[in-house]
């Protein structure tokens, strides 16, 4: 929209060629208003809206403007905590820059994007990473919310509990099973009743409806994985098709760990399935190096959960950190 003023005012999104499976990666607001989304196969946002204009990524693009705007972040602040490409944490509490006001900064960073890079930004200012996240999706697109300290008990008392970071469709609709619709409503629940409900994440959970996020703004986020994976303009229909697709993601996945130049070694591989039937399944294994025959090993594990034609593949190394030692093989499906 930013580079070509004729698509402004028209539904539009970037995505993948219906006829080979593409998927929607991001659509503007009028495209959004005919219920197209990320992640929604093109072929699905086409039906919804026939006069959708697709266009391709332009990867190259992105990476451009991302550096522009990160360049633009670190006249306020080094703790840059960076999410994708167009997306950061930051914290300001110690800029000298409006005297470290988040709100004051927030709005100069949002009108240099606009002026420098020709393109809109919205922003959340809050005491930690948690609501600031729910504050930048508050007045999207082109604006800024501001959660101050003292508003944050009336903030999260009225927040409904889907808004929660981690509260999926699943979970939300289990809560609202036993009568959980607010953060308020989650307040009357003791830790021993969360987590008997809801494991670990119930500890989470906890913390989260008080609006309690301890996390620090990390500038020098580890990388956990690198995959890749690819959609099939046809299902492959058995073992025997998927395993002879290994070699060209093993080729993609290499090029790729290349690029990263991850220091970190492998702690385990990974195989991604998902089946024609839209389910999907991982089986992992804890591995030093990218080997075919266990990843071919895996691919076997995790088709034999479905054993139905599948639609995509993927292969990953998840990496290792200092605090984890090498154990003998073991897998994990799920």
């Amino acid at each position: 929209m930013r580079d070509n003023p004729t698509l402004k005012g028209v539904p539009l999104a970037v995505g993948g060629d219906a006829a080979r499976r593409g998927v929607i990666a991001t659509c503007n607001y009028e495209a959004r208003h005919f219920g197209v989304h990320s992640a929604m196969p093109t072929a699905q946002a086409l039906l919804r809206c026939p006069h959708l204009i697709v266009i391709p990524p332009s990867m190259e693009k992105y990476r451009e403007v991302s550096q522009q705007i990160t360049a633009i972040y670190r006249d306020y602040t080094e703790l840059v905590e960076p999410l994708s490409l167009d997306e950061a944490y930051l914290d300001v509490t110690h800029s000298v820059q409006h005297h470290g006001s988040g709100t004051l900064i927030a709005e100069e960073i949002r009108t240099r994007i606009a002026h420098t890079v020709g393109i809109t930004a919205s922003a959340g200012v809050a005491p930690n990473k948690f609501l600031a996240k729910i504050a930048s999706d508050w007045h999207k697109p082109d604006g800024l919310f501001v959660i101050r300290p003292k508003e944050v008990a009336a903030f999260i008392a009225a927040l409904p509990i889907a808004k929660v970071f981690g509260v999926g469709k699943v979970t939300a609709a289990k809560l609202q099973s036993l009568g959980v619709t607010t953060c308020l409503d989650l307040q009357s629940w003791s830790m021993y009743e969360l987590e008997n409900q809801f494991g670990k994440f119930g500890g989470r959970l906890y913390e989260l409806c008080r609006g309690i996020d301890h996390r620090e703004v990390s500038a020098n986020r580890e990388r956990k994985s690198i995959s890749v994976e690819e959609t099939y303009t046809q299902d492959l229909p058995s073992l025997a098709t998927c395993i002879a697709e290994l070699p060209a993601l093993i080729a993609t996945l290499e090029r790729r760990m290349q690029r990263a130049n991850v220091s970190k070694g492998i702690h385990k591989l990974f195989v991604k399935i998902r089946f024609s039937n839209f389910k999907h399944t991982t089986a992992e294994c804890l591995a030093t190096q990218l080997h075919p025959l266990t990843l071919q090993q895996l691919m076997t594990a995790a088709f034999q959960r479905g054993n139905l034609p599948v639609r995509l593949l993927g292969i990953g190394i998840r990496l290792r950190h200092d605090s984890e030692q090498m154990q003998g093989s073991l897998f994990e499906v799920s």
